[in-house]
C-alpha cells in the first residue's frame, strides 16, 4: 500500500496484538477503579458495563460517519482510504483488519484523558468498559472475517455459534451488497434504532410509499 516497506510494515497489524495490548490496560484501569478511586465492585462493573455500551455507539457513529464519509478533497480521499477503504478493497486481507497499535495507543491515552477530566474517578472504569468494547469489537471482526464457525450445536454455545452466523452475514451483506448500511459489527442493535439495518435507499422508498 505504501512505497516504503518500512512505513508499510507498520500499518500491517496482527490481530493478537490487540488483547495483548489492551488486557492489561482493561485490568489496570479496573484495578485503578477498584483502589485509588475506591469505588468498590458494584460501581466498578455499573460503569464498566456503562462503558461497553457506550462503545457499541460509538462504533456505529464512526462506522457510518467518519469511515463512510465522503471526501471532497484528493487529500480527504486519500485519508479515508488508509483509514477505512483499504479493508473494503482487501476485505480478506487479514494484517489490514485492526487498527495499527500507533494509533490505537493515541486514542486511548486521549480517551482516558478526556474521560478522567470529565468523569474525575468515575472516569477510569468507564473506560475500561469502553476499550473492553473496543476489544470485543475488534476481535469480532476478524473472526466474522477470518474465524471458521462449526456447526450449530444446542445449549450456549449453540447459541453463540447462531450469533456469529447473523453478525457475519450482517457485516458481510455491508461489504458485498450493501455498504450504505449495516454498520453495527460487533452489535446490530443501532442500525435497528437508526433503521439502518437495510439499504437506506430501500428504507426511504418504502416511507415515500
Amino acid at each position: 500500500m505504501f512505497q516504503s516497506r518500512i512505513i508499510d510494515a507498520f500499518s500491517r497489524t496482527h490481530f493478537s496484538i490487540v488483547p495483548i495490548l489492551y488486557v492489561p490496560a482493561i485490568a489496570a484501569l479496573v484495578a485503578y477503579s477498584l483502589t485509588r478511586a475506591a469505588l468498590g465492585i458494584a460501581n466498578t462493573l455499573a460503569l464498566v458495563c456503562a462503558g461497553v455500551f457506550a462503545w457499541t455507539l460509538a462504533e456505529y457513529v464512526l462506522h457510518r460517519f467518519v469511515f463512510h464519509l465522503e471526501p471532497r478533497s484528493p487529500l480527504g480521499t486519500r485519508l479515508h482510504f488508509l483509514a477505512h477503504g483499504v479493508h473494503h478493497q482487501w476485505p480478506r486481507d487479514r494484517y489490514r483488519l485492526v487498527m495499527p497499535p500507533a494509533v490505537s495507543i493515541c486514542l486511548f491515552i486521549l480517551c482516558l484523558w478526556a474521560l478522567s477530566t470529565i468523569l474525575r474517578r468515575f472516569g477510569y472504569a468507564f473506560h475500561a468498559g469502553f476499550t473492553l468494547g473496543y476489544l470485543c469489537y475488534d476481535l469480532t471482526h476478524y473472526y466474522l472475517h477470518h474465524g471458521v464457525l462449526p456447526a450449530s450445536g444446542s445449549g450456549p454455545s449453540g447459541a453463540l455459534q447462531r450469533r456469529f452466523r447473523r453478525l457475519r452475514r450482517h457485516h458481510m451483506l455491508h461489504h458485498f451488497k450493501a455498504s450504505d448500511s449495516r454498520y453495527g459489527v460487533s452489535s446490530e442493535l443501532w442500525d435497528h434504532v437508526f433503521s439502518t439495518h437495510a439499504r437506506r435507499s430501500t428504507c426511504h422508498s418504502a416511507m415515500r410509499s
